[in-house]
């Protein structure tokens, strides 16, 4: 099992310790240290900006969102990166929802899968660097057809001047329905869950499973890496700390997403939570968020996250280890408790 640092996207400004944060998880022996992105601050800046620092974890984004750039505009981002830091790059990329793809980005969002091959193959057909990139689209063609609206018809195949360290550069994707956790085994190198429950593994193996024996998958399931964000506490109150993460809970079940399109609900659904979900849903959606945080089930936050005494802790992690992921992604705040966190893998 190995750690990765998520630092997640930035509220109304920067993670002021986050360097502090990075080294010490550095030293305490995590793997890799990752940014995310929602409609604020970019994943790839503070990636490069704090990662100047660090010498041997890896550095992921996850996730970057889709649409937020054309799929040359992040492999360039990407192979970037993986300059800097010598190799250490991890390209974690995700669909968000239409809210987000639509409201903020202004781009469509129908057919998110078959966007995501699409713009995967482009990533690595520049990172190949075999040839001028070219594709036959819909979503993302190259050049920009000469009969499409604006065109000009003088688009040109190119490809990148730079030299990509790693034309192999890792691809995670975060998938969370089961079309997409399949995908995610055909074309990618790794899978960011979100939400994870080793009480489903059984499900999710056979979801990837189906991704990986399709003619092409890049890996075999002993080669793919699981990483699963996940909230690791030591502590002897569990149910105060069960309290204390469920506000984040119903935001996400009730409010990061729309009413007729809710990636995290639907998580919740397979689980078994559907009346939970109905009920945090409405109550979010009313404005009553209290309500919606006091009806979330004390079980609903303890199986998708690791709780309890040290020993407890690491028996946990075992159970997560045999279930099929291969790193835990925790949120840590204070250097203390990344170095705590350190001791526990």
């Amino acid at each position: 099992m190995k750690l990765g640092l998520q630092l997640g996207y930035w509220g109304r400004g920067p993670i002021d310790e986050a360097p502090a944060l990075i080294a010490a998880a550095e030293q305490a022996g995590f793997d890799a240290v990752f940014t995310a992105e929602s409609w604020g601050s970019d994943a790839f800046t503070p990636l490069a900006w704090w990662g100047s620092a660090t010498s041997r974890v890896r550095l992921g984004t996850a996730v970057a969102q889709i649409a937020a750039r054309p799929p040359t505009s992040v492999a360039m981002s990407a192979l970037t990166v993986d300059h800097l830091s010598g190799g250490r790059h991890i390209l974690g990329l995700g669909v968000s929802g239409p809210q987000v793809v639509e409201g903020w980005y202004g781009q469509p969002f129908a057919k998110p899968l078959a966007r995501t091959r699409e713009y995967v193959q482009v990533i690595r057909d520049v990172l190949a660097r075999e040839a001028p990139v070219t594709n036959a689209g819909p979503h993302y063609p190259l050049p920009y057809p000469s009969d499409a609206p604006g065109a000009t018809g003088l688009g040109k195949s190119l490809k990148p001047i730079t030299h990509p360290v790693r034309p192999d550069l890792p691809i995670w994707l975060g998938a969370e329905g089961p079309k997409n956790i399949a995908l995610t085994g055909e074309i990618a190198d790794g899978w960011l869950a979100i939400y994870y429950t080793p009480r489903l593994a059984p499900q999710y193996e056979e979801w990837l499973a189906e991704g990986l024996s399709r003619p092409g998958a890049r890996r075999t399931r002993e080669e793919f890496e699981v990483a699963a964000t996940v909230q690791v506490v030591v502590t002897d109150d569990v149910r105060a700390t069960l309290n204390e993460y469920k506000p984040a809970t119903a935001l996400y079940v009730g409010g990061m997403g729309a009413k007729e399109v809710n990636f995290h609900a639907e998580v919740y659904r397979r689980m078994g939570y559907g009346d939970a979900v109905d009920e945090i849903g409405a109550l979010f959606r009313e404005g009553r968020k209290d309500e919606a945080v006091a009806a979330v089930p004390d079980e609903m936050v303890r199986e998708t996250m690791i709780v309890g005494t040290a020993d407890e802790v690491r028996a946990e992690i075992k159970r997560w280890e045999a279930a099929g992921v291969s790193m835990l992604m925790v949120t840590a705040r204070t250097v203390d408790l990344v170095r705590e966190l350190g001791t526990l893998v």
